[in-house]
């Protein structure tokens, strides 16, 4: 893929999608994460979007990042997603730099390079670590190295992954160690390929069998700072789904504009009815896709972003709602045409769902929101 010169990281990102959404379909229908899409990021440079300067990135604030997100997804939610993860870990500790400089350096300078990177911490009997428990993926110190025990399921990415961060326990504390994702002892198990949604992400389950690392490889060990929240995670994953609910908008708006039934002798987006479907959803894209950019801008990953988890809870859920109720909607415009493959609004409903899933959601968000107001109101 040739790129352009004096390109933008928006222009890249519309052109990578572009790209990446000739292999979409394909790719949901065969669940398996292109080769060619990983590629295409890699020759982009979208990949370093979000790693510092200093080290060889274009180091974009979260606002960016989350701009080339919506983009991207509306190419591929499924690479999209893939891509997020990368981006959202190198956004959160360029900011916090929680780990030793020297291998971040050479995690960041591998990123540049083209390196796909994921953090794994879920695991069966753990789900969502986002709750708080214990690992049971363990690493223990033999000589001048660590050997890893362990399994991880929803590893985005799958074999595409160059490095993993593993989040595992450590004796009797919690840590992270950064594991090749050629390293001897890896073995995968396919259990992503029948999943509702972004089936195309390879997220598959991932095991460990005394898989030895450099000692230099453990990134931390003990209790990890809380006082700043993560806003790259959910934002980030939020500009995923909103990126799905756009392409949904803009796949109905075209069915609508194509399809002439013999009754109606001209095309169904001239009916009023179908204008207001379309109205609605459009007003609730807009009204979602401004307040996740005004929190997106409101991020500074300092001490002045300290206590605005809430704003950010309320724009992940906010979108993610949106999402699922636009691509809800688009069916309904479009009718019994938009449950078959003809149209790619079933994957873009589908897609969707896992939204409601990923941290903050929920109960949980709506109490960060409602604590968030209460908090405000006590300080005046």
């Amino acid at each position: 893929m040739t790129v352009p010169a004096a390109e933008t990281p928006l222009e890249m990102a519309v052109r990578v999608a572009a790209d990446v959404a000739t292999r979409a379909d394909s790719a949901d229908q065969q669940a398996k994460l292109p080769a060619e899409d990983v590629q295409a990021l890699r020759e982009a440079g979208y990949l370093k979007l979000s790693v510092p300067r200093e080290y060889g990135g274009m180091g974009l604030p979260l606002k960016d990042c989350v701009a080339a997100q919506l983009e991207l997804a509306q190419g591929s939610a499924s690479t999209a997603m893939v891509a997020g993860m990368h981006l959202h870990l190198f956004g959160n500790v360029s900011e916090n730099r929680p780990w030793p400089e020297p291998i971040f350096e050479r995690m960041c300078r591998d990123a540049v390079a083209g390196g796909l990177f994921n953090t794994l911490a879920s695991e069966p009997a753990l789900g969502s670590p986002s709750r708080g428990a214990f690992f049971a993926t363990t690493a223990a110190r033999d000589g001048d190295a660590w050997v890893v025990n362990g399994h991880k399921t929803w590893t985005t990415g799958g074999r595409h992954l160059t490095q993993m961060v593993v989040r595992l326990s450590v004796g009797e504390e919690s840590g992270a160690v950064l594991i090749p994702g050629d390293a001897a002892g890896i073995s995968w198990e396919e259990t992503w390929s029948d999943s509702l949604s972004l089936r195309a992400t390879d997220s598959h389950d991932v095991f460990f069998k005394d898989v030895r690392v450099p000692a230099d490889h453990l990134l931390e060990q003990g209790k990890r700072d809380q006082n700043t929240p993560n806003a790259w995670f959910p934002m980030i994953m939020a500009a995923v789904y909103l990126g799905s609910a756009l392409a949904a908008r803009t796949a109905v708006i075209r069915y609508a504009l194509e399809r002439v039934p013999t009754a109606l002798g001209k095309p169904i987006a001239t009916l009023p009815k179908i204008q207001r479907q379309i109205g609605e959803i459009d007003l609730m894209l807009q009204a979602a896709r401004a307040l996740l950019f005004e929190v997106a801008a409101e991020w500074t990953g300092d001490e002045r972003s300290r206590g605005l988890f809430p704003r950010i809870a309320a724009a992940k859920h906010l979108v993610t709602e949106t999402a699922n109720q636009v691509t809800d909607k688009a069916l309904q415009i479009a009718g019994g045409a938009s449950l078959t493959r003809d149209l790619p609004l079933e994957r873009f409903f589908r897609d969707t769902r896992a939204g409601l899933m990923q941290p903050p959601s929920g109960d949980t968000a709506l109490e960060i929101i409602g604590q968030g107001a209460i908090q405000r109101l006590q300080k005046g």
